[in-house]
Formats: C-alpha cells, structure tokens, sequence
C-alpha cells in the first residue's frame, strides 16, 4: 500500500520539485496538494478514512500562515493526533520553536540544491508513510 502526503504549498516552483522528488522515491507517496491553508483544511475535512498519513505543511502562505493551519488542525479532535511536519524555507528559531509549541510532529528545512532537496523529501517520506505508526483512526485496521 502506498503511503498518503497531503503537501500543502502555494509556491508552484516548490510544488513541482516537491512533487518531482516524490516522483523519484524509490516508493513513490500518493500525493494530494493543497495550495493554502483553506483548501488543506476543506480536504482534512473530509473524513477518516481519506487522511493522510503526514501533512507536509509550508510556513509563509498568503491569507492562512502555516502556523495558523497547525492551530486548526490541532483544534479538531480527530486531527490532533496527525502527523503534521513543518517544511520551510526559514531556519529561524522563532519559527522552529512556534511550530513546536503548537504541536508540530518535525521541522524539515527545504534544501536548496536540488539533490539535497530529492533526498530531504525521499527520506522524509520514508518515515511518516512507511516506517512511523499512529494510532488507529476510526476502528480501522491502522497504518
């Protein structure tokens, strides 16, 4: 079974790289995108049985900052426990420290060399599709 990404972005060129590098996975994710924080929110909406196994959530969005997604999802009973992991350009720590504190599973910084960002991405996915377990959702059999 393939694992689930819900990549949420609004910056094209990262989106394509992003989606390129899972591409090249050697276990290619199944890969939904969102382009803000609104729309992941509508799509996180939806149900149990269609979440994702990691939502790879950007910092710096126009209208929903990452941080306030985070806020969102952690809000909601049946998203708490979701993996959420923070991929962003920023390096600060303010930015490192508030993705924390409002309950980020991992803050990934984007590489900038191409290669490094592939691997980066390659290796993220690995984890939080194959090699992390959470709890069950819903009575289901787990992931």
């Amino acid at each position: 079974m393939r694992g689930r990404i819900l990549l949420v972005d609004d910056n094209p060129n990262d989106l394509e790289l992003a989606l390129v590098a899972f591409e090249k996975s050697p276990r290619a994710p199944e890969v939904t995108v969102a382009r803000s924080g609104q729309e992941a929110l509508k799509l996180l909406g939806a149900g149990d049985d269609s979440l994702p196994d990691v939502v790879l959530l950007d910092l710096n969005m126009p209208q929903m900052d990452g941080l306030a997604v985070l806020d969102a999802i952690r809000a909601q009973p049946n998203l708490s426990d979701l993996p959420v992991v923070i991929l962003s350009t920023s390096r600060e720590e303010r930015d490192i420290r508030a993705s924390y504190q409002r309950g980020a599973s991992a803050y990934v910084v984007k590489p900038v060399e191409f290669e490094q960002f592939l691997s980066t991405l390659s290796a993220t996915s690995e984890f939080w599709t194959r090699l992390n377990r959470h709890p069950q959702r819903g009575g289901g059999t787990g992931r």
